[in-house]
């Protein structure tokens, strides 16, 4: 079954009924945090410890979820308090970028005590992620100073330095073709191979925050760096709609294509791709649609990731073995082809922030998704 298939007005709405029928399982209700992760046993869903990380995830995606008018059933107020209630769970400059993103977008009486109670100006410093120069947590800890900036002009501490600082150290991890490598720390563990090639999520990670950091310090280069970025990945994206895995700095292609993880394709990519159009007004809607579609069985396997009797979204396609895995890094770096489908499975399990990435993109984007829908299925392009 088809995203392209479905009455265009339901399509988003279908997605969000479905991640928040997920987060309710993924909820643990005694600690009010949601599970790191869920994987489906023969006895049924196996729960693994909480993760704060993804729980203020997830939030992020449920108050935008309850701003559109949709029923829900959690206490937003209840998880809101166990994020606060004690914050030594900020391990990194990803985790401390996002707990202000949260309360700058969310809960902006909260903003003032979490920047006078982690030092700002030391974090690229002080946390191990900062000083490896790790291109998520960098874009992470980007977009949350950025939208602190937009949230108030009136915040305690001036993060404009550390904003600049964070800004340069992402930038060099990006190659001349437009890809960022997974870090850029000559000191990191797996330096030879962080510094050259990067992840999907490090590039749609790196679109948003350059995107969101351009809006708030009133500059027009980080742009550019974005489209860069986003240019490429459109296209190398996959003929089904693919948001493929790996990525290589140097040679601007290809190098892992699996895993295929939901959270690229209905949650991070529409983030950083809508976010971006509406900054440029470049086009990246038919894209974002393909890989919506991808989800609802427009993929390799023929597969509706989307699992209405347990009310879930599997996680990803993913090879079965490593050393399809390795094969297939040999066949991107000879030119050829990459793994056929019999390789391939749905990996049965899912994460909260999967859900809050989806979430937050069709709650606040979902008007595009809804008309782009209709205007592929009728064979119309951008």
């Amino acid at each position: 079954m088809n995203l392209c298939d479905h009455n265009p007005q339901t399509s988003a709405a279908t997605l969000k009924s479905l991640a928040a029928k997920a987060l309710l399982t993924l909820l643990d209700g005694r600690a009010s945090l949601f599970s790191d992760r869920i994987a489906l046993s023969e006895g049924g869903f196996r729960k693994d410890s909480v993760s704060q990380h993804r729980t203020v995830v997830a939030l992020l995606g449920l108050l935008h979820f309850a701003e559109s008018g949709l029923p829900y059933s959690f206490d937003l107020e209840a998880i809101e308090e166990a994020i606060f209630r004690d914050t030594r769970w900020v391990s990194g400059i990803g985790d401390l970028g996002i707990l202000i993103r949260f309360a700058a977008e969310c809960k902006p009486n909260r903003l003032a005590s979490i920047i006078n109670q982690f030092d700002f100006e030391k974090a690229l410093t002080l946390f191990l992620d900062g000083r490896q120069a790790q291109t998520a947590p960098l874009a992470c800890f980007l977009a949350g100073i950025s939208h602190a900036r937009l949230g108030s002009r009136d915040v305690p501490v001036d993060l404009t330095d550390v904003a600049v600082d964070t800004y340069r150290l992402l930038k060099n991890n990006q190659g001349a073709g437009g890809i960022f490598a997974h870090a850029g720390c000559p000191s990191f563990l797996q330096q030879p191979f962080s510094n050259r090639f990067g992840t999907f999520a490090d590039q749609a990670d790196s679109i948003y925050a350059l995107v969101t950091f351009a809006r708030a310090f009133d500059v027009e280069e980080p742009l550019a760096d974005a489209l860069n970025c986003a240019n490429v990945v459109r296209t190398l994206q996959g003929d089904k709609g693919q948001w493929w895995f790996l990525y290589d700095k140097r040679s601007c292609r290809v190098v892992n294509h699996y895993p295929v993880r939901s959270i690229y394709q209905d949650g991070l990519a529409p983030v950083a791709l809508m976010t971006l159009e509406q900054a440029t007004g470049q086009k990246f809607q038919d894209a974002v649609c393909k890989g919506l579609s991808w989800i609802a069985g427009a993929n390799e396997l023929g597969a509706d990731l989307r699992d209405f009797e347990r009310g879930v979204i599997w996680d990803s396609i993913a090879l079965k073995s490593r050393i399809a895995g390795l094969r297939d890094v040999g066949l991107s770096f000879g030119h050829k082809e990459h793994t056929n489908g019999k390789n391939l499975q749905v990996c049965l399990e899912a994460r909260p922030d999967h859900f809050g990435w989806l979430l937050y993109a069709l709650s606040r984007f979902g008007f595009s998704g809804d008309a782009l829908v209709a205007k592929v299925a009728n064979g119309e392009s951008s």
